[in-house]
């Protein structure tokens, strides 16, 4: 009378939860979004700025699973400043030639 039995495999025990951890990919989308600002920006910039949109569709799905929202919308946010500038750095280029 006292043992409660073993969850089943695969489960974990009523009213245990795992701790929160970084998105995997939300360092890379940081890193690009960076990057998109110094250089490369109209490469970069999209590829942050995608990578950040599906990240943060991830999260959004379980919420409770990472705890890097911040960063992940930090890189695509970047990425998109980047890219933008990327295409005004490309069309000043043009224009000038």
């Amino acid at each position: 009378m006292g043992m409660t039995p073993p969850p089943p495999p695969g489960y974990q025990p009523f009213g245990t939860q795992t701790a929160p951890r970084p998105h995997p990919r939300g360092t890379a989308i940081l890193v690009l979004g960076i990057l998109s600002l110094l250089c490369l920006g109209i490469i970069l910039g999209p590829v942050a700025f995608f990578m950040g949109n599906a990240a943060i569709k991830e999260i959004n799905l379980n919420p409770t699973a990472y705890s890097n929202r911040g960063v992940v919308n930090a890189g695509r946010i970047l990425g998109a400043i980047g890219g933008v500038f990327g295409v005004l750095w490309l069309i000043f280029v043009l224009a000038n030639s």
